[in-house]
């Protein structure tokens, strides 16, 4: 049935079913990530800021309530059944109800007549040529529908008593949603009455393919390193349900369970009395019309379901509506007209549009109560002689929390103040050994975080992304990048380095003439920060890596190459390390200063016993932990690579693209690595958003030398179903922290070096 059309369907003989539009249009998740600084002292950063070929179209363009003045004929929706020209279900159909004229009015109280003439295929409608199918009218024209609204033109449902108080103060957006109200009353007789507008139902020979990846033009800036992965393509030929008018009383929650790729739901018209909590499991919907029942309340639910445009609730019984709906920011239309409804949230409405309510209610929303804890998972309780804990988290910076991107969280709960002491109250909970922050600017980073952080013993090694170099102080501070911070008491850091990959690409000698190398990877400055430790009180070296991976799904090819160069770099790096002199005056690091400014937590709770330092033959016996946002799921090539230590140069992430060496021979790196969660079942997300969730942050460790003994579990799931997205009151990054737990194996043909701790020597630049 899923290849083959519909045939026609009787009234009455069960739901009809819309053809879904083309899925070519840039998913919500895939768009960069900044739009607009955030308007605040720290805004005038716009290197990123979108081109106006990219810039959101404005409102009243896109407003399909804004018609009603229009006088120009116009054609109805057609469809053309099959071929790559069919005509899907078009996102402006609603904006197509309010134009055209009801069928029992047009041909004075008689059913509108849907069936054509076989061999009619084409018809001209006010100059406009239209294929298939297509409804008739009496005079080949559409009336002139523009309503001529005064405040005396509310619906005598609407309590009398808040018609005098609004007095004239009535929006042009009430107008229009009292034209709306008619005609969704005047439908009440009509099952399925949806479906009769639009014609038929029909679908194409072919199914639909839809993807959550986009393709962006290979130009386009980046503006905030959000990714997504790739998806299973769904074969799906209708997103759009009409139950309308069959005297419903309930509603199963299969229905919410199994169709949640639905688009457009149609319920009005039945005898409704709730809605299902698991309505929210539906969160692809942009129309739902739950008019004309007898609801009383609308369940919180609803919030989850932040894609929606248009929510009518006309004639019901409601009285109030849940601070969820503040949740729906792209909500356009919020139909309440015919309900009892509380005189403030009425009069919101009535005034200022169902935008300015949705906004009152999601800035007016009380924090609900905190999820559970994160479980703590051990496994391994062996003892240990020394174990060291790291967490990494990608913290959003200030500049890409934006509320275009964000528009669900209440502005005083996006702000970076609020949000900044959450991270920092996250990171000192935790109080792991090392810590690996992405997204950190450099103001946040020098003001805030390492002054903050050293109270509690911590030390930093920090890198922006390069652009910060081309750019004036005033600009560049606002720059993101990769922070790693340590526990000063217990390692000493002995050498840092930082990975830029677009300049390590250019200047290799097999990728320098590859245009795909300039064109894709050079734009691109992502960095990583790679660290060299040494413990304190064992002499056991680590070698700590902290990266950010590029973010758009549209260039799988460059994560890959980004992460070939990385464990390329951290193996030259490690071997190099590897023959790094012993450290016999450790006492002359409590005073380094790696930053240029004195640390308060240098010279406090230093070890008493300073052992030697252990000596390593080669770079892969340094225990190595490589941790950060990779932008990559556990089914990429860049997992394979991690995870396998090698990938073939055709690999599919790769493409036709052409990157030297890496696809003439292959990629791959030494070290045996694995992820820290490899022994649960992984964690289900690490990065939630309405439109997006999925795990794209690693802890990887190189098992020759670590050995897990602990991971920090899922968020509450029952949490996750009434929030529709990070950050909020509780979560103040859409990046949710890991943190792992290790024991670092002893070496048995460890060589000692006697540590001779003399006067301080001359500080290492």
């Amino acid at each position: 049935m899923a290849d083959g059309p519909y045939r026609y369907q009787q009234p009455g003989a069960g739901p009809y079913f819309y053809h879904s539009q083309p899925s070519n249009q840039h998913h919500p998740r895939h768009l960069a990530r900044s739009g607009s600084p955030t308007s605040n002292s720290r805004a005038p950063y716009t290197n990123e800021t979108p081109s106006p070929s990219r810039s959101p179209v404005s409102q009243a363009s896109h407003n399909p309530y804004g018609m009603f003045g229009q006088t120009h004929q116009q054609s109805q929706h057609m469809m053309m059944n099959g071929g790559s020209g069919h005509q899907r279900y078009l996102q402006a159909s609603i904006a197509n109800k309010f134009q055209q004229p009801n069928p029992q009015q047009q041909h004075h109280g008689q059913p509108q007549q849907l069936h054509h003439h076989p061999h009619q295929q084409q018809n001209h409608v006010g100059g406009h040529q239209t294929l298939g199918h297509q409804h008739t009218f009496s005079s080949g024209t559409l009336p002139n529908v523009t309503p001529h609204f005064t405040p005396t033109h509310l619906h005598s449902s609407t309590p009398s008593n808040n018609q005098t108080a609004l007095g004239e103060a009535v929006s042009e957006h009430w107008q229009q949603q009292l034209h709306l109200a008619n005609e969704v009353r005047a439908a009440a007789s009509t099952p399925h009455h949806h479906c009769r507008k639009e014609g038929v139902s029909r679908v194409s020979k072919g199914p639909v393919e839809s993807s959550p990846e986009h393709s962006p033009r290979a130009g386009d800036e980046e503006e905030r390193n959000r990714a997504t992965t790739t998806g299973e393509i769904r074969r799906q030929d209708w997103d759009a349900m009409d139950l309308s008018g069959q005297g419903l009383r309930a509603l199963s929650p299969s229905l919410f369970c199994h169709y949640m790729f639905l688009g457009k739901l149609f319920i009005d018209n039945n005898r409704l009395t709730s809605l299902h909590p698991s309505l929210g499991q539906l969160r692809s919907l942009t129309h739902l019309d739950a008019s004309n029942n007898q609801l009383m309340e609308v369940p919180e639910e609803i919030g989850m379901l932040v894609n929606l445009t248009s929510l009518l609730l006309f004639h019901n019984k409601i009285t109030t509506l849940p601070n969820e709906i503040g949740y729906l920011f792209k909500l356009e239309m919020l139909g309440v007209e015919g309900n009892p409804l509380d005189e403030d949230l009425l009069e919101e409405i009535v005034r200022r549009g169902s935008k300015a309510l949705v906004t009152h209610l999601r800035e007016n929303t009380p924090a609900r109560p905190p999820p559970n804890e994160r479980d703590w998972h051990v496994l391994d309780e062996t003892d240990a002689s020394e174990t060291l804990s790291v967490l990494t988290y990608n913290i959003l910076c200030e500049r890409y929390a934006t509320p275009k991107l964000y528009g669900y969280t209440p502005s005083d709960i996006l702000a970076w103040d609020y949000r900044k002491n959450l991270i920092l109250n996250e990171i000192r909970v935790h109080d792991a050994d090392i810590v690996c922050l992405q997204e950190v600017d450099q103001e946040s980073y020098h003001e805030y975080f390492r002054r903050e952080l050293a109270y509690q013993d911590y030390r930093g090694v920090f890198s922006p992304k390069p652009r910060a170099k081309t750019m004036a102080d005033r600009e560049a501070k606002f720059v993101d990048g990769c922070a790693t911070f340590f526990k000063s008491s217990k390692y000493i850091c002995l050498d840092k380095h930082v990975i830029d990959f677009a300049n390590m690409a250019i200047n290799r000698p097999d990728m320098k003439g590859e245009h795909d190398t300039f064109n894709r990877v050079m734009p691109r400055d992502q960095i990583a920060v790679v660290t060299f430790f040494e413990n304190r009180a064992t002499g056991s070296r680590l070698v700590v890596a902290n990266v950010h991976i590029h973010w758009d799904p549209a260039y799988k090819d460059v994560k890959l190459v980004q992460v070939a160069i990385l464990m390329e770099q951290v193996s030259k790096l490690a071997d190099r390390w590897a023959k790094h002199p012993p450290c016999t005056e450790k006492t002359a690091f409590q005073h380094a200063d790696l930053d240029g400014e004195d640390d308060v937590s240098a010279t406090r709770g230093l070890q008493e016993v300073l052992a030697p330092s252990q000596e390593y033959s080669s770079g892969t016996q340094i225990p190595l932990l490589v941790c950060g946002d990779f932008n990559s799921s556990a089914s990429s090539g860049v997992y394979d690579l991690m995870a396998q230590g090698s990938v073939s140069g055709k690999h599919e992430d790769l493409g036709n693209y052409s990157y030297g060496n890496f696809t003439r021979d292959g990629m791959s790196h030494p070290f045996t690595l694995k992820s820290a969660y490899s022994g649960t079942d992984e964690l289900s997300i690490t990065n939630y958003t309405p439109d997006f969730s999925a795990v794209l942050d690693w802890i990887w460790y190189s098992s020759n030398g670590l050995q897990i003994r602990g991971v920090l579990g899922n968020v509450d799931m029952d949490y996750l179903s009434k929030v529709p997205g990070f950050p909020n009151h509780h979560f103040p990054s859409d990046h949710l922290p890991l943190r792992a737990e290790f024991s670092v194996k002893s070496r048995k043909e460890i060589k000692a070096v006697e540590a001779k701790f003399g006067p301080p020597k001359e500080r290492r630049s």
